[in-house]
């Protein structure tokens, strides 16, 4: 990753040509990550038949994240097929052109589509499938990628405050504190608008404003159309799929791994029909799912034999104002350290389910905090990832100082708006 975070040398990128992309067939080799998240796994396993760590917490801990695997398995893959039928590049087309060539349109209308695609659909839809989308469209339109490219990449964190499929951290949390999605919104709609509010005030004085790019206008791209029925149905179906999954959310409760895999299904359908070549094993994301599940295996070990302590120590008992913002402060920097969903899981099990502002808090840290290291989220490692794969150097220096002062304030303020709407 120290590859991606380079002084700006070029921003500008070069798709790989059709004879230098992979067979649809082609087997994938595994990457460094992928070895990470499998050794991971292992050692979780190990810590079972070890003993270290109970076989009935074990049990109990895959049954609690079993509703959420099946929800993260299915929204991906709807998500993937429904990138695969062109809807994200048909919606980044129209808003370019929706901007009319101005930069300040096409920032706000951008700051949109990567919110609601991150609030709606999950932040890892934002960092797997809307990063690429943006910067595929910074060619045709004439616009900087690394703006579009540090949108998505804050924005994923930053914005997945709002609902519980928001974030997978929001689906524990919600668990925990036994809050339906309504409910959950109700709580965090006021953090949610600050961080939003933060990170538009920061994107745009250190990336979008005029000292920031070298024009006062862009070139409005030409709109994407389908080109026959069978790409007019995919689009359609596959958007009507997202669009049913999005309105049963507040309806279906804890049951949203259901909602998500029914929505899934009609897309999977649709494929089949029309673009059967298109269905392939590589769509379930299992370098996701065997990272989560190592990390419920790993972490919990951990906890009993030491890490528990150290959290404790970090978040201490206050149920006040001070007690909030030491596991804020506690979340944001265990997730800069190491990651955000271990940052979370370990700060959780030394919260009282009772200290529901405590535990809020905690969240929020492990949310917004995670965009001042690579490796602080995944969301965020996927997006230095495409920057790397489309040729888009990340300034070291940069990307490390904004992201800390992003993070300090928007954390601060969503605490601050958490408890006095609380």
């Amino acid at each position: 990753m120290a590859s991606v975070l380079e002084p700006v040398e070029s921003l500008e990128r070069k798709p790989p040509s059709p004879a230098t992309r992979p067979a649809a067939g082609s087997r994938r080799r595994l990457s460094a990550l992928d070895w990470v998240r499998l050794a991971l796994l292992l050692a979780g396993l190990l810590c079972v038949l070890t003993g270290l760590l109970p076989r009935a917490e074990a049990a109990a801990n895959m049954r609690r994240i079993g509703p959420l695997l099946l929800f993260l398995g299915s929204v991906i893959v709807l998500a993937e097929l429904t990138r695969q039928a062109k809807v994200f590049d048909v919606i980044a087309h129209r808003l370019a052109i929706l901007g009319r060539g101005h930069y300040p349109a096409l920032f706000f209308l951008c700051v949109v589509f990567a919110s609601a695609t991150t609030i709606l659909l999950n932040l890892d839809t934002t960092a797997v499938l809307i990063t690429p989308v943006m910067l595929a469209l910074a060619a045709p339109a004439r616009i900087p990628p690394l703006p579009l490219a540090m949108t998505t990449l804050w924005l994923a964190n930053t914005a997945s405050l709002l609902l519980p499929v928001s974030n997978l951290t929001n689906l524990l949390a919600a668990d925990r504190v036994a809050l339906t999605a309504t409910g959950f919104a109700a709580r965090m709609w006021a953090p949610q608008l600050v961080s939003l509010a933060a990170t538009m005030v920061c994107l745009w004085v250190w990336y979008w404003r005029r000292g920031r790019r070298a024009t006062d206008r862009y070139v409005p791209p030409e709109p994407i159309h389908p080109e026959n029925f069978r790409e007019r149905a995919l689009m359609f179906t596959t958007a009507g799929a997202c669009l049913l999954f999005i309105l049963a959310i507040p309806i279906v409760g804890d049951r949203i791994g259901i909602a998500a895999t029914l929505a899934a299904v009609i897309a999977v359908v649709a494929f089949a029909v029309f673009d059967r070549g298109a269905l392939r094993l590589s769509l379930i994301p299992w370098q996701l799912l065997v990272f989560v599940v190592g990390l419920f295996l790993v972490v919990p070990t951990l906890s009993r034999f030491g890490l528990a302590d150290l959290m404790h120590a970090l978040i201490g008992t206050d149920t006040g104002a001070a007690g909030a913002y030491r596991a804020a402060a506690a979340g944001a920097t265990l997730a800069n350290v190491a990651n955000n969903l271990p940052a979370y899981t370990a700060g959780e099990a030394v919260v009282p389910a009772a200290n529901q502002n405590q535990l809020l808090a905690l969240l929020i840290g492990t949310n917004i905090g995670p965009i001042v290291t690579p490796w602080a989220s995944l969301a965020t490692l996927l997006c230095l990832e495409f920057c790397r794969t489309h040729h888009v150097h990340v300034p070291r220096s940069r990307f490390l100082l904004t992201g800390l002062v992003l993070a300090a304030v928007a954390t601060t303020g969503a605490v601050a708006t958490l408890l006095v709407t609380g």
